[in-house]
């Protein structure tokens, strides 16, 4: 690279060839130039050159020398930017003129040989699609840790009873291992939108050079084949156009994000002092520089954030593409900052997550005295008029609320009023109505498929260890 300003601004006019006589403005220069942001797609940008390469010689539109001379010079930026010692110029723009003004050093004339048949359109877009795969691949890896963590408590914990809740009211006793596998089966949603996703993106733009294809006799199934995609798009204005790939993602991305922040929320009631369900160690907790007591859940309170940013990113992406039309405008090059912010906060939140899932330790003794409020098996009452007395649901739900009424004037839980007190409500009720009105009687009758009997936990778990294959 060259080092003064005047050098770099020749070197990106000689890019343009003829057309342009001068430099552009400086403000110009700064709000065009890309390379401080998508010099993280190097690796791509030259995995990318070096298939074009292979193929153009493959084809004889280039000779095999000037190929082979091309792939020794790739090799050696790559390994120049790796080693830090590649400089970047923002007067060349982008990663692609940045590699190739390099590649001309190196070279000489056959550089200028690796552009035929292809566009920055192009190239820039198949860059994005190789990133982005590889994002994906390593997100997918990250949640299954993450489900991992959520099954393992599950099956270590399917015994231990907590108030399950509905508008955060006590509603009926559920197991911690339920309520783990709760967010072990979101997560398996999540990674089902992932691998949609990249289903749909792994199709390669590579050869539909600006936007009309090429007149060269050029072979996109072998690039294609070469990148590791199932096939090359099918339409060369949509090849250099279609960001959807990214909306489809970033949307996947956001309620994904939206799933963690509902799993932190949790963690953050859970470890509160008006709860005390769970305990955090240091590893995911701060303190205050003025309160030395405190032990402040701030992992999980970033993780709760994250959707911010994430979902941001969907919308500033959909922002942009909504009222371009066919095929690449500039607007297009908007498009990398949000994913690839979204990307990083992503796999932040997910790494996070799944430390505090394996963390954390929930205090059964605790969660089993939460129990003790909120008349937790109201429905197993109601449950049993309908069971043992054939009553109508409804009606057996209007005498259990009368019921909770009384236990509530009295000041206890419904399994410590006496049996007079319950049949002065409805004569019918026997001794046997205490055999469902603890809660550890209520858990164990929920035997339905999905249900949170410990035995339905373990078998659960099991299963998802084998479907998610975790």
């Amino acid at each position: 690279m060259t080092d003064t300003k005047g050098n770099e601004k020749s070197a990106a006019n000689a890019m343009w060839g003829g057309r342009f006589s001068a430099g552009p403005a400086e403000i110009m220069e700064k709000i065009n130039a890309s390379i401080d942001f998508d010099k993280r797609l190097y690796a791509q940008d030259i995995q990318g050159s070096k298939a074009h390469a292979e193929m153009l010689a493959k084809q004889g539109i280039i000779s095999s020398e000037d190929a082979a001379q091309i792939l020794k010079g790739l090799d050696q930026i790559k390994g120049e930017i790796e080693a830090g010692t590649f400089t970047f110029s923002r007067a060349l723009e982008d990663i692609h003129m940045n590699v190739e003004a390099r590649l001309r050093e190196i070279i000489g004339d056959p550089a200028g040989r690796l552009h035929t048949a292809r566009s920055r359109n192009d190239q820039v877009i198949t860059d994005v699609r190789l990133w982005l795969r590889d994002a994906v691949d390593g997100i997918d890896t990250r949640l299954a840790a993450l489900q991992n963590a959520l099954i393992t408590q599950a099956e270590q914990h399917a015994d231990v009873v907590m108030p399950g809740y509905t508008h955060l009211q006590t509603a009926q006793p559920v197991t911690w291992g339920h309520h783990m596998l709760a967010y072990a089966e979101m997560v398996g949603r999540d990674r089902g939108r992932l691998a949609d996703c990249r289903k749909r993106m792994n199709e390669c733009p590579l050869g539909s050079a600006a936007l009309a294809g090429t007149s060269f006799p050029i072979d996109r199934f072998a690039t294609a084949k070469a990148l590791g995609f199932d096939r090359p798009m099918a339409n060369s204005m949509d090849g250099v156009s279609a960001r959807d790939f990214i909306m489809e993602f970033l949307a996947a991305a956001s309620i994904m994000a939206v799933h963690l922040s509902r799993l932190a929320e949790e963690i953050v009631i859970w470890a509160s002092d008006r709860f005390r369900f769970v305990e955090l160690t240091d590893a995911f907790t701060t303190g205050s520089s003025i309160m030395p007591q405190k032990r402040n859940p701030d992992a999980a309170e970033l993780v709760r954030a994250k959707p911010g940013r994430i979902i941001g990113s969907l919308v500033s992406i959909l922002t942009v593409m909504k009222g371009l039309p066919m095929t690449f405008a500039k607007d297009m090059q908007e498009d990398k900052e949000p994913l690839f912010d979204a990307v990083e906060n992503l796999i932040l939140a997910i790494e996070a997550s799944a430390g505090m899932v394996a963390d954390m330790k929930p205090r059964p003794d605790v969660l089993r005295a939460a129990l003790s409020a909120g008349f937790p098996t109201a429905t197993d009452l109601a449950d049993w008029l309908v069971r043992v007395l054939g009553m109508p649901f409804r009606n057996a739900h209007h005498v259990t609320g009368s019921i909770v009424a009384l236990a509530e004037k009295k000041g206890v839980d419904i399994a410590e009023l006496s049996l007079e007190e319950l049949q002065s409500v409805e004569s019918a009720i026997t001794q046997d109505i205490y055999s469902v009105l603890s809660p550890e009687a209520s858990i164990q009758s929920r035997t339905s498929f999905g249900g949170t009997a410990p035995g339905n936990v373990r078998a659960a778990a099991a299963e998802a260890r084998k479907r998610f294959a975790v």
